[in-house]
């Protein structure tokens, strides 16, 4: 007979009810909002939950003022005003919405819960959907001497509101989507934009053509900035850059806008045991389940064989995500529900049966 003390077994866990969501969503970002609406609308209790103190991802963190021009319904929209009827649309079924808290932890227990450390406790799930955009983002940085202790003085690496930009001379440095986009934005608002990149656009073609159209002082490729000038009070008063030809021109510059990316990362998630291509979480795009029963994923974040990165297609994935979620904790559900107009009909038919 051994004489080795008996195994100390754990006392049950116990999670109350009330604590335990059908679907988590972790970002709130327009595919998060959409994934929250659709959720609601297949009766799923949910949660949402973002880092950020405002909903709407980066719409709101970096650009609330630029217009967006693909998305359903709106020939053109600002951002902020995008991210607002996104938000309204998503609280319709109510959902707990959690900002200003970060997902540390994703645990999937034995049990089939899900179990997400956060920075404000635990937070329990049935399903969890994935819609963290790009992660966190830093902007990348232009070197120019100077152009550090200026930061905040005229240069700007996130500009939010169109009035501050109004009769300026504003220069932009880049050739993406944002680039291109503000000094579009701009160009019937300040006094000048001036335009820089050192190489060829990478913005929507439609965009590009409004540019090319414009006002804007166009100056690629092969232009860049190589000094940075202030004024006696300490602000921004102008630039010099590098032309195409090799020479250098000195503008007068009361802001500076660089619009060349952001470094993102993933943050804990990538400790979360998903399969990661390019800081992308691979999905199964017929599902978009991740490598983590339970777990889904929409939006930017996701990668799969012909991926877009566009709302329009991250809205697609939050159904298909929460669906599949659906039938995940409930495999009694349908998988397709049908037309919301029906489910919105039966739902109201419900309600009032039950109020008689």
């Amino acid at each position: 007979m051994s004489n080795a003390p008996a195994a100390v077994l754990e006392p049950p866990r116990a999670i109350p009810g009330d604590d335990i969501y059908d679907i988590t969503i972790i970002g709130a970002g327009p595919t998060g909002q959409f994934a929250a609406f659709y959720a609601g609308l297949r009766g799923a209790r949910t949660q949402v939950i973002d880092a950020l103190e405002e909903p709407g991802g980066a719409l709101t963190a970096i650009y609330p003022e630029k217009y967006i021009y693909d998305v359903i319904g709106f020939p053109r929209v600002l951002a902020k005003d995008f991210v607002a009827h996104c938000d309204i649309q998503a609280r319709q079924a109510d959902p707990t919405i959690r900002l200003n808290e970060q997902v540390r932890e994703l645990e999937a227990l034995p049990d089939g819960l899900i179990r997400l450390g956060t920075s404000k406790g635990e937070r329990w799930s049935r399903t969890v959907i994935v819609c963290a955009g790009v992660g966190a983002f830093e902007p990348k940085r232009l070197n120019v001497p100077g152009l550090r202790e200026l930061e905040g003085k005229g240069v700007h690496y996130f500009a939010k509101r169109v009035e501050d930009f109004r009769d300026k001379h504003v220069v932009i440095v880049g050739g993406g989507d944002s680039a291109v986009d503000w000094a579009v934005t701009l160009e019937p608002v300040a006094a000048q934009v001036t335009l820089i990149h050192r190489s060829k656009f990478r913005a929507h073609e439609a965009t590009v053509r409004q540019l090319e159209e414009s006002t804007v002082d166009l100056n690629y490729p092969g232009c860049e900035i190589t000094a940075v000038h202030q004024s006696e009070d300490g602000r921004l008063s102008a630039i010099t850059f590098k032309t195409a030809e090799g020479d250098e021109r000195t503008i007068p510059a009361d802001d500076l806008i660089v619009a060349i990316g952001f470094v993102a990362d993933l943050g804990p998630m990538k400790t979360w045991g998903f399969e990661l291509q390019r800081n992308q979480i691979v999905a199964d795009k017929t599902t978009m389940e991740t490598g983590i029963p339970g777990v889904y994923a929409a939006g930017d974040v996701v990668t799969y064989p012909a991926k877009f990165k566009l709302i329009v297609t991250g809205a697609a994935e939050a159904v298909t995500a929460v669906n599949h979620a659906v039938t995940f904790y409930d495999p009694k559900a349908r998988l397709d529900p049908g037309h919301s107009t029906n489910i919105m009909e039966k739902r109201e038919k419900a309600e009032a049966a039950a109020e008689g």
